[in-house]
């Protein structure tokens, strides 16, 4: 079949002027593209159809060739020009990125510098204590940071030279792989995104521009914090690429273990000796809290697992107005090391509870009734 006029194919006069050229194409390279007509082969040829009068036009030199002889001026097998590569004369594959950059997003689209990037994050742990952390704490932390190298003063280069201009990107950072219809932009392998290259690198920071430091910072620990949670510095994590914005800095806290008390959210817990007379007579308990010591009122013929709250004894939390509570969970205390007339008198309380052990051992009593229920 003969090729149709690439003028008539693109819909434009032959006087046709670059952009009245690249807006035809678009719009015919949008309406025919494959992935818009899956399984749709009069598309597919129309589209392949289009691109090649497209790439032969949008080339000045083929397009003068095109307009002098014709289709022989440009087809290979007639003897007359060539049809060049997919990259020739740097329209086709332009456009073909244009087209995805409109299809698809930006993707396609020639960086005008240099990349960009923003600096990592960084995270600190630090440990404080239950007291710090219902408190509030201010502390300084040091952190590994960068500055700018004195000897080079941030070009990376050695003294008296100076970094060129990246010979493989041409100084934007970025570079296009052609790969069949597509054009693949990654960073430049050869100056990693700079733009620059440097050929003779400082001795002191082997060409980074910096140095690696020591910093150290401030850090108010807000009252009410809790294990886990994380405060936020901004701008003092690592420092951009290529005048990129630094990252920040996370402090995250951990609680050391305390001696006496669990926290639990806004409660605090804590386990306490109850002395087993006091547990049988009644009477008052000192008890410690974060703020001193504390009391509560034991009740005659109390057992081993009992809770008594304090209210408001716990901790404010950080977005909390009110502080939470203490449980104080006792347990009671066996006497230990006996003199012999404190086992005597034991022994006579022992002989006295026994007359009547359903009054004052109820537990011991039904425990006793189920395991005789058990074995009959």
């Amino acid at each position: 079949m003969a090729k149709r006029d690439y003028y008539e194919v693109l819909g434009v006069a032959k006087g046709a002027s670059e952009d009245e050229l690249k807006k035809a194409y678009r719009k015919l390279a949008m309406k025919y593209h494959p992935d818009r007509n899956p399984d749709n082969k009069e598309a597919e040829e129309k589209f392949k159809e289009v691109k090649e009068a497209y790439e032969t036009l949008s080339d000045s030199s083929k397009r003068q060739a095109y307009d002098r002889f014709g289709h022989a001026g440009v087809d290979p097998n007639q003897g007359m020009g060539g049809m060049g590569g997919m990259g020739g004369a740097g329209s086709f594959g332009d456009m073909f990125g244009d087209i995805f950059g409109d299809i698809f997003g930006a993707a396609g689209r020639r960086s005008a510098g240099p990349q960009v990037y923003r600096g990592a994050d960084l995270k600190y742990s630090l440990e404080i204590t239950l007291e710090q952390a219902a408190n509030g704490y201010d502390t300084e932390i040091r952190i590994p940071s960068y500055e700018e190298c004195g000897t080079c003063h941030g070009t990376g280069a050695k003294p008296g030279t100076e970094p060129i201009t990246c010979r493989t990107c041409n100084g934007t950072g970025q570079e296009f792989i052609q790969q069949g219809f597509f054009r693949v932009q990654q960073t430049c392998h050869t100056c990693h995104g700079t733009g620059k290259e440097i050929k003779e690198p400082c001795s002191t920071c082997h060409g980074e521009g910096r140095i690696r430091k020591t910093k150290t910072l401030a850090v108010k620990i807000p009252a009410g914090i809790d294990d886990g949670m994380r405060i936020r510095s901004a701008g003092d994590g690592e420092p951009g690429i290529n005048g990129g914005p630094p990252g920040d800095l996370y402090v995250e806290v951990r609680l050391k273990k305390h001696p006496i008390f669990e926290r639990d959210g806004e409660d605090l817990h804590c386990e306490v000796p109850l002395p087993f007379t006091t547990a049988a007579l009644g009477g008052t308990l000192e008890v410690p809290t974060l703020g001193g010591k504390g009391e509560i009122s034991i009740p005659e013929g109390t057992q081993t697992g009992k809770t008594f709250r304090l209210r408001g004894k716990g901790i404010k939390g950080v977005r909390s107005g009110v502080a939470g509570d203490l449980y104080c969970h006792v347990f009671i205390e066996t006497p230990v090391k006996l003199t012999s007339k404190q086992k005597e008198l034991l022994k006579e309380l022992q002989n006295s509870l026994s007359e009547d052990s359903g009054k004052h051992s109820p537990q011991n009593k039904s425990f006793a009734d189920k395991v005789k229920d058990f074995f009959s």
